[in-house]
């Protein structure tokens, strides 16, 4: 079930469990290629006083038809507005795969605004500053979808039907356009939210050190933990991971 949010904040995000007078809100934003819908069994294993919202980004789902943005700050900026009108409850963010790199962006741009986060969490992405830059958004078609089906093991299928993946394919070259031109400043801007870096054992995306370099991003306290499994581990790790997570929403 979803319900209206005000003003530009139902362009950008779904509300899957209503909540009356939420004590928190937690915001998810997507993987590249991903949607809202994502997070949507989320709803039944947070505390009932936990409201969840999961961002809808342009070019998917009932945004298709709207441009996807360019660049990474192109994406965070109008995500950080539309939260604004939400802050009269605090807010932590959840970030998967390239939604890391979101959470951390919008995070900052929430704090320039006075608000910090409670907590930053970022699943399955090596910090900032410890991504090379990458072509894949420039490559072959084929190329780019033998890395995703490499990286992904739980919705590897979806790539064996070809209309599908037509249809799947620009959104996700967009949003790899993003990650693989985005780069942070030299001098890595630092959180006063606390951040929780979350990881699959088995992924190839980035290694233990890449996930706890996410302690230099942040002032207010950092925490690593690694779960079983390779870059998608938080779906068979659901129950698990809200647990973990429902820890620090206290």
């Amino acid at each position: 079930m979803t319900t209206a949010l005000p003003g530009t904040s139902t362009r950008w995000f779904r509300r899957y469990r209503p909540v009356a007078r939420p004590r928190l809100r937690l915001v998810c934003l997507p993987h590249a290629g991903g949607g809202p819908t994502a997070f949507r069994t989320w709803a039944g294993g947070l505390p009932d006083d936990v409201e969840l919202l999961s961002a809808c980004y342009p070019g998917r789902q009932d945004r298709m038809r709207e441009p996807i943005p360019a660049t990474l700050a192109a994406l965070a900026d109008p995500l950080a507005e539309a939260l604004l009108p939400l802050l009269d409850r605090p807010v932590a963010l959840f970030g998967h795969s390239m939604g890391a790199t979101v959470a951390y962006e919008v995070a900052l741009r929430l704090e320039r605004h006075g608000a910090v986060p409670r907590r930053v969490f970022v699943s399955g992405r090596a910090a900032p500053h410890r991504v090379p830059p990458g072509t894949l958004h420039r490559g072959a078609d084929q190329a780019l979808i033998d890395a995703v089906r490499r990286l992904d093991d739980v919705h590897r299928s979806a790539w064996d039907d070809p209309d599908l993946a037509e249809l799947l394919l620009p959104v996700l070259r967009a949003d790899y356009r993003m990650i693989e031109t985005y780069r942070p400043p030299p001098i890595l801007p630092r959180l006063a939210a606390p951040v929780t870096a979350y990881a699959g054992a088995r992924d190839t995306d980035g290694r233990l050190p890449d996930f706890e370099a996410w302690s230099h991003t942040t002032t207010g306290g950092f925490r690593l933990r690694v779960f079983p499994g390779g870059h998608f581990f938080l779906v068979p790790e659901e129950t698990t991971l809200l647990a973990d997570l429902t820890t620090h929403l206290a």
